[in-house]
């Protein structure tokens, strides 16, 4: 007798996410793009200014609207995945290293660290596209916009493949 395995959700959405992502070209686009494009977005709600809170005392600086756009997508991702979730701190650490180190760039004479990000941001988007006008597939995002969150968390399942980590 044969029994069938139940398929976790996580799995089911990255089944699902990768009907459109068969072409190696795409792939290729969204390797490159979608680490881009988080990156971005943080880096963009990131110079949202925030209100100065009295009751944060010496915590007043560290929290901004990106606190809360990764509080969501991170508590997302430990329901599907606690070790996606424990990768993506670290990307998401990584991350926002580098968006402070622009902050620093733009302080000490660079240029507008929001304009990076919009730069950034609109040549990835343009790339996804492209990866999906050779696909021949609209993103999966147009169909359910939860699959903008499972994107970056798809590209990591592939390296706990290839490492043989359980995720």
């Amino acid at each position: 007798m044969k029994t069938l395995e139940v398929k976790r959700p996580v799995d089911v959405l990255f089944d699902k996410y990768a009907e459109s992502h068969q072409n190696p070209t795409n792939k290729l686009f969204h390797w490159i793009c979608v680490p881009l494009i988080v990156f971005s977005l943080l880096g963009l709600v990131w110079q949202i200014p925030f209100p100065r809170l009295g009751f944060l005392g010496s915590y007043n600086g560290y929290f901004n609207w990106a606190s809360f756009l990764l509080a969501f997508s991170l508590y997302y991702y430990f329901t599907l995945s606690p070790v996606l979730f424990f990768m993506m701190i670290w990307v998401v650490g990584i991350m926002s290293y580098g968006i402070v180190q622009l902050e620093y760039w733009e302080a000490a004479g660079g240029p507008a660290a929001w304009l990076i990000f919009l730069i950034i941001f609109v040549l990835s988007w343009i790339g996804q596209f492209i990866g999906h006008k050779i696909e021949g597939k609209k993103p999966s995002f147009l169909d359910d916009i939860k699959f903008l969150l499972i994107g970056p968390i798809w590209l990591l399942h592939f390296i706990c493949k290839k490492t043989g980590i359980r995720y």
